[in-house]
């Protein structure tokens, strides 16, 4: 298959996780007040665990103890990235603490670049993602440190995800990895969101439901296949279109407009995904992905 059409078909992937990633985030934005950032990562890891293990029925048996290593250790960044997340919701701005956690994607996409092309693009996305969350019109004074402190360590776990996901990937067939990180991933929050259990009505579990599917199911399994086939490099900048899809979460699911800057900001993004697509996405051992 020429690379221009594997690439065609992955950045259909990686497109669709982005759109489910972000409605199911502006979900989650009315369920953690409700039950707290941990809880709301127990009950949306706990149904999505649910749903891939029923669906890829991952084997115990026949993998190395290097793919062990992977898998657990991708479980583990999955948790603490979805958890550190989660408690900066609960201390910014949605807009100010997705543009701080992408600084993680967005690091490793430029220290992996190789080309002029790639570093504009990383240049293009990083002014876009400025614009669209408006972090630089929110005066110092209002913003809280600890939050930023949690955004950054989300942006530096999902960096790690960004790898290890494509590791795990390698590893186990199908999704068998990804159900299996996931395990481990509830297995590290449990303990500290199970309090909320009793506060689990039906509105909440049907809220749960939705970000599991929407925020963990669907966008990592995606991201998963498409990582059989981008770099890390390309994935990490393609990843600047979910502050542009946030915006528009936000307008269709919370009702939040989006001003003209956020509107320039978005046809950054875009450029700059059609930078990085138009020099071809396929991996190659040069471009350092994972193997």
């Amino acid at each position: 298959m020429p690379a221009r059409q594997t690439s065609g078909g992955s950045l259909l992937l990686v497109m669709a996780a982005v759109v489910s990633v972000q409605f199911g985030g502006a979900v989650a934005a009315t369920l953690v007040p409700v039950i707290g950032a941990a809880g709301s990562v127990v009950l949306r890891l706990g149904i999505g665990a649910v749903v891939l293990l029923a669906v890829a029925r991952p084997t115990l048996r026949g993998h190395s103890a290097s793919a062990w290593r992977t898998v657990v250790l991708f479980g583990l960044v999955l948790g603490a990235m979805n958890w550190s997340f989660y408690a900066s919701l609960d201390r910014l701005h949605i807009g100010v603490a997705v543009t701080i956690e992408f600084i993680g994607p967005l690091t490793l996409a430029a220290v992996q670049s190789r080309r002029v092309r790639d570093l504009l693009a990383v240049a293009a996305a990083a002014a876009g993602i400025l614009l669209i969350s408006q972090a630089l019109t929110v005066p110092w004074g209002d913003l809280d440190l600890i939050g930023i402190g949690l955004a950054l360590l989300a942006g530096t776990f999902w960096a790690g995800y960004i790898v290890l996901s494509q590791r795990t990937g390698a590893a186990f067939p199908g999704l068998n990895g990804l159900a299996l990180a996931m395990i481990v991933a509830l297995a590290l929050v449990l303990p500290f969101g199970i309090w909320s259990v009793p506060l689990w009505t039906g509105d909440v579990l049907v809220k749960g439901a939705a970000v599991a599917i929407l925020s963990s199911v669907l966008p990592y399994s995606l991201e998963l296949l498409a990582l059989r086939q981008l770099s890390q490099r390309v994935f990490g900048i393609l990843l600047s279109l979910e502050p542009a899809v946030a915006a528009l979460a936000g307008l269709i699911v919370l009702g939040q407009r989006l001003t003209p800057t956020q509107l320039v900001g978005m046809a950054l993004v875009v450029v700059a995904s059609g930078l990085v697509m138009g020099a071809g996405g396929r991996h190659t051992p040069a471009d350092g992905a994972a193997t």
